[in-house]
Order: C-alpha cells, then structure tokens, then sequence
C-alpha cells in the first residue's frame, strides 16, 4: 500500500486510482469501509470481530457488490498469506471465493499456481476475470508477463534458473569459506531469510516455484511435492568451496522439462562452468533460463531483490487488471 502511494501520480497517468476498501489479517485484525479506508491511520479491528479472513473477505465482497456497485470500475483482491507448501491453503480458498464473487485477483503466493492453476485459471476465464501472479517468482522481474504477452505463438520446451535469493547467498558466501549457521543468522537478521528459513534450504520455496513454472509455462498440472527436491546444509559448504577450485560454481538450480502430463521438474546442486550464466550469480541475485520455440534460449535476470520489487509486481498486475476491464477484455 506505500508503493500504491509512492506511484500515486504515475498510477493516475496511466488511468488507475486504487481505493482500499478492505483489509484482513491473520494475526493484526481488519477494516472494511466501503468509501475507501485511511488505512494510515486506522486501527484494525480484532480478528474475532468479524471471523476468519476467509468470511470477512467472503462478507466484504458480497457488501461492495451490494453497495458500490457503480463506485469502482474494478473489484480486485490482492491476497499475500504466507505460503503452505503442503497444500496452497489457505491463498487458494482466497482466490477461489474473490473469483466466484466476481472479483479478479491478484498475488504473490506461490500456493495457487503451484497447486491450483489449470483450475483457478478455469474459474477466471468463465467468471470473465483475471488471475494474475507476476510476484510469485522472482519478486517484480515480468517473467509470465514476458511470454503472455511479448512471445506470441512461442511454444516453451523447458526452463532452468536460480530462483532462491537465500540459499543463493549461501553458497556464495560458503565458496568463500565463511559457515553455515553465521550466515544464515545474519541474512534472517536482516530479513533476507525467513525466521524459520527451512523453505528455503530444504529446497521447497524452488520447488514451488517450479511447480508454478511449470504449470503456466509448460502446461502441466503438478504440485511441489511432485518436484524432485534437494536442499543445502552445512555439509554443502566443502562442496560449494571443493567446485570453486575446479573453476566451478555450485548453485541450487531448479529444472523443468517436457510438456503437459510429461513436463518434470526437479530442484538439485549442479556444479557450473563460469560461463554459464547462472554461474555469474552473487549474494541475492536470481536468474531464468527459457527455452523456447521458435525463439531459442532466453535469459532474464534480477540482480537485487526484496519485497520493494514484489509490492512492484503487484502493482504491475494491477495495472493490467484495470487495462483488461477498460479494454473490454
């Protein structure tokens, strides 16, 4: 929501002026005011006032079509919860109920493309609204936008890429001879790495993110646990420095081959040449390597992450979202 402040101005060039109507936390409580909330200044109410965070946004929608029905152009729900890497709860049952209450949505939790695309995206085109999801990999970089809208009748055959800033930034920092546990602690004190950042090492943060790859680029309907997954530890260090003498570099790659019911995917530690351009990764930096056809090999890379650059792809989703309804589309 600062970002939306932030490029207020720009926003309004491009003919969008969000109003937020409605916000429901797990934990921080929730408001709703169907004129548009001071969300700087107020106090959200207990959770317990008005349910769980699935009724209150079940209930907050149901009363704008009620009520706003000729306030606002669109109706979008954002949806941020934290990713369930067992089952894509509870962001799928979020978007499933903004969709049937004809909302679009948008988000950036793996969960739902990971788990739920064909079906969600079903549930989108007949509602006649979008499903959008740019913020799930690789923070604001546009990569499901890239082939969705600047590679018409391409057919992608495959990806392989970097997509986890935290074990990235291990294994960059255990080439170097620096320990495990310190520079773990250090990144989850500096937000980079999860308080409990077994997500990330254990290998199932790439994993979903390849599920959701996977689903929307190779048409296959998988989950995270269909993902071969290998994960980094302290015992990974004398590998990381053991490659860098060889004029290797380790890296956690993440694979996805084939299409429809025979596309696979797999989360693994290969040892790269430095030509290759996933070895040219440091510290946070993540990068994708399509195949495609008739295009070949493209690489797109992010040299810095952070949530400033996920709040982007929502914005950015948004954007589209509001362009798709005054197009018609």
């Amino acid at each position: 929501m600062e970002l939306l402040d932030e490029l207020r101005d720009e926003l309004h060039a491009l003919g969008v002026d969000p109003v937020v109507v409605g916000i429901t936390t797990r934990h921080h409580g929730q408001g709703f005011e169907v004129a548009g909330l001071d969300w700087r200044r107020m106090a959200l109410e207990s959770a317990g006032a008005g349910g769980a965070p699935l009724a209150f946004l079940i209930s907050a929608l149901n009363r704008m079509r009620s009520e706003a029905i000729d306030l606002f152009e669109a109706r979008v729900v954002v949806e941020t919860t934290t990713l369930d890497v067992r089952s894509g709860e509870p962001a799928i049952s979020h978007v499933r109920a903004a969709l049937a209450a004809g909302a679009d949505v948008i988000t950036a939790n793996k969960g739902p493309a990971a788990f739920a695309y064909r079906s969600l995206a079903g549930e989108a085109g007949k509602a006649g609204r979008s499903f959008l999801f740019e913020g799930a990999v690789m923070d604001g970089i546009p990569i499901f936008n890239l082939v969705r809208h600047t590679m018409p009748a391409t057919t992608i055959t495959g990806f392989r890429g970097v997509v986890n800033s935290t074990t990235n930034a291990l294994l960059s920092a255990m080439e170097r001879g620096e320990e495990f546990e310190p520079v773990l602690k250090r990144m989850q004190d500096t937000g980079v790495a999860e308080a409990d950042p077994s997500l990330d090492v254990d290998g199932w943060d790439a994993a979903a993110k390849g599920a959701a790859l996977a689903n929307v680029l190779l048409d296959a309907d998988i989950t995270p646990l269909d993902v071969q997954r290998e994960g980094i530890s302290v015992a990974t260090a004398d590998r990381a420095i053991a490659a860098a003498r060889r004029q290797q570099r380790l890296k956690l790659v993440v694979t996805g081959a084939g299409r429809g019911t025979s596309a696979a995917v797999r989360v693994a530690l290969e040892e790269l040449p430095l030509t290759d351009p996933l070895a040219i990764l440091d510290e946070q930096a993540n990068a994708l390597e399509i195949d495609s056809s008739p295009l070949g090999r493209l690489v797109i890379t992010q040299r810095d992450g952070g949530l400033e650059k996920t709040a982007y792809a929502l914005v950015a989703d948004l954007v589209t979202v509001v362009r798709r309804h005054g197009s018609g589309s």
